[in-house]
């Protein structure tokens, strides 16, 4: 028996597909990016990247990681941004690390080793984020060993940050803490809370604000 096409459907179908896969390439477009600054993967080994990461969208204020917690992802940020935070002996929040697009965020010693962290990771915005499970990144490393590098290169950079960060609070003058955090986040200033920067800065808020006020009357 024959049945007549419902073309408008048809076009329907053609057409979600067509944005599905729009999407799926816009997803992975900046992750692609990224690796090709320290690999060259085909087309094949991507894809398979690919399947190893999870999209995650997160409301401001969520937590992808908690104190107590065995941290389980890398986060590799699409849009939006993170801080890494502990709680010190006065149950004061510090600020550990910021993460904005094109950074990856985890706590390195709970993820590798698999073992309770002391940390906090937070949205501070409504963000999007890429994720790999411990496991996955293993069988990453087995299947595409050119990747081992790029990670590598990565915890590197980012105990770098965390060294510059704690020696620049111990020796730094405050206004040129102030303008080193500047240049490494240019646009976070008008994107978070002054409270977070003044935690990271290792001020308080109070203090932060005058500094900026003696930096902007320096420049008039």
């Amino acid at each position: 028996m024959w049945f007549p096409v419902n073309r408008n459907s048809l076009s329907q179908r053609l057409s979600n597909t067509f944005a599905r896969n729009l999407i799926h390439v816009a997803l992975y477009e900046k992750l692609d990016a990224y690796i090709a600054r320290a690999a060259q993967l085909s087309p094949e080994e991507l894809a398979f990247f690919h399947s190893l990461v999870a999209h995650q969208k997160l409301p401001a204020k969520t937590f992808l990681l908690r104190e107590g917690e065995v941290c389980k992802y890398e986060a590799y940020v699409l849009q939006g941004s993170l801080r890494k935070y502990c709680i010190d002996d006065a149950g004061h929040e510090v600020n550990l690390q910021f993460a904005t697009e094109d950074w990856w965020i985890s706590d390195l010693a709970s993820f590798t080793e698999q073992r309770p962290s002391a940390l906090f990771i937070q949205a501070l915005e409504a963000s999007e984020v890429l994720l790999i499970e411990h496991d996955s990144k293993e069988l990453l490393f087995q299947k595409i060993p050119a990747l081992e590098r790029m990670f590598r290169l990565m915890m590197q950079r980012s105990y770098a940050v965390l060294q510059e960060r704690f020696l620049s609070v111990l020796t730094s003058p405050a206004e040129e803490r102030y303008l080193a955090f500047l240049e490494k986040y240019p646009a976070l200033p008008q994107r978070i809370p002054q409270h977070h920067i003044a935690s990271y800065l290792g001020m308080t808020p109070e203090f932060l604000s005058k500094v900026r006020k003696r930096l902007a009357a320096k420049k008039h």
